[in-house]
């Protein structure tokens, strides 16, 4: 979280200005004003990004003890993903926190420029598109002056990285709040435990280990590309399958366990080498329907060994196979003893202390508390009270920052080499170039060879890109 000390445009300040900019609507093709919300004090949310994990995330901003918020406006590129979520939202009983007529339900590469014109400055956005877009949307949410939550990973490789650093720069001496969807870092039981070791209670940390272990999740495996949709608009469908997308499944699925221990840790790791390999592509194995093999750029397994600046280490385990042992779970082991980070999954965390270095002890020296508060819960309390109180609160930066770590990683599996943390920052391969630019008849930024397969990563073959 910045220390930042410039003072926004808070939500208190813009309720005092009245007035309306029209803006274009895409489906009704009319002109539309600004929301105004009933209430003085609403918090107005723009959605971008409809499928699960957008929905998710407007739900939890719609459930936030900080309230009052409602959902004014939605944009995807897929009209039935919007109308999924729309009706989710009515299902799930916020049907009084949602106004989203059909002229405020925008579709297409620039729909969220008029999801965001149907706000107000210090009202909030929710970014949960595909990584890759990330920081184009971002832009225009400071141009607006909005507050912004977007989900991790924030980017995917070394150029959106700087990118977005720049932006986390200008966001900051603007006042705006950002909010970063590595919501460990909300957890009560992981914070306890970060205050804890911060206290010496298992010394220094020379130690720490991350799991990601499990079937195909996601879009982690795709058959070729069917007939009926375009290639740019199946790769954004199935994203993990794409490194330009998303980082692939790496960056999406594991960025969480990198960060969880970069926190414990308090440092960024300077250099990663690694290994990983892909193995059987067949539709089973890949978690896909179909009868050909999956052509997504995945290794099936990863391996990799992140070191500190003072010598110490984070080893990360992952892989997506089906029938083989699943753990999903963060480690550190310290001079004078050891420390459950995460238990299973991301929630609740089961955080716990241990005198010596058995993890697996029925004997720990200090446990988290029981029933924890949802951390996807407590990470849109936190902003939406940061945005009333007009508090300092930026995750940008640091969002940025373990996005970037967690490339590093990646890379080193992918092209088999040691990848440091100032190799990756400057490296110049683009996976995803002019993604502002993208219109639903653009060309993809991946293209499929002869046999409707894309090219993946060959360490030791491929050394200057990773692919």
């Amino acid at each position: 979280m910045s220390e930042n000390t410039n003072k926004g445009l808070s939500r208190r300040d813009v309720m005092k200005t009245a007035g309306g900019v029209a803006v274009a609507s895409a489906l009704a093709g009319v002109a539309i004003p600004y929301v105004h919300a009933a209430e003085s004090n609403t918090i107005q949310l723009a959605l971008v990004g409809c499928g699960g994990r957008g929905t998710g995330a407007a739900e939890d901003a719609m459930s936030t003890r900080a309230g009052p918020t409602k959902l004014v406006a939605m944009a995807d590129v897929f009209p039935n993903r919007l109308k999924d979520s729309y009706g989710t939202f009515l299902t799930d009983g916020f049907e009084k926190q949602v106004d989203v007529p059909e002229e405020r339900k925008f579709i297409g590469f620039d729909a969220y420029k008029q999801a965001m014109d149907c706000l107000k400055p210090g009202d909030v956005v929710i970014l949960t598109t595909p990584p890759a877009f990330r920081w184009v949307h971002f832009t225009y949410a400071l141009q607006k002056k909005l507050n912004v939550f977007m989900e991790k990973p924030t980017t995917v490789d070394g150029p959106s990285t700087r990118r977005m650093l720049k932006l986390a720069e200008q966001s900051e001496k603007s006042g705006t709040k950002v909010g970063v969807g590595l919501m460990c870092r909300h957890c009560d039981a992981r914070r306890e435990l970060y205050k804890r070791l911060k206290d010496d209670a298992i010394g220094d940390i020379v130690l720490m280990r991350a799991y990601r272990q499990h079937g195909p999740v996601g879009s982690f495996g795709s058959p070729p590309k069917p007939d009926g949709i375009s290639e740019l608009l199946y790769q954004v469908q199935r994203f993990h399958s794409f490194l330009w997308a998303s980082g692939g499944c790496y960056s999406d699925f594991y960025v969480h366990n990198i960060d969880e221990c970069c926190w414990m840790k308090d440092a960024w790791p300077i250099k990663a080498k690694a290994s990983g390999g892909r193995h059987d592509r067949s539709p089973r194995a890949a978690g896909i329907r179909g009868k050909s093999d999956s052509v997504d750029q995945n290794f099936d397994s990863y391996s990799v060994e992140y070191t500190f600046a003072d010598g110490s280490k984070l080893f990360l385990e992952g892989r997506t196979r089906d029938r083989c042992d699943v753990e999903f779970a963060s480690y550190a082991h310290g001079t004078k003893g050891s420390a459950v980070i995460s238990t299973y999954s991301h929630s609740p965390a089961k955080c716990r202390i241990f005198k010596g270095q058995d993890v697996t002890s029925k004997s720990p020296t200090w446990k988290a508390p029981p029933n924890e508060p949802s951390p996807y819960r407590l990470e849109w309390d936190h902003l939406i009270t940061a945005i009333r109180e007009d508090k300092p609160y930026n995750e940008a930066k640091r969002g940025a920052e373990a996005s970037l770590v967690t490339a590093m990683g990646r890379m080193a599996a992918h092209r088999g080499q040691v990848i440091t943390y100032d190799e990756i920052l400057k490296h110049e391969h683009e996976l995803g170039e002019d993604l502002d630019k993208l219109t639903m008849d653009s060309p993809a930024p991946l293209k499929a060879g002869s046999d409707g397969k894309y090219p993946v990563p060959q360490p030791g073959k491929t050394t200057k890109r990773e692919f």
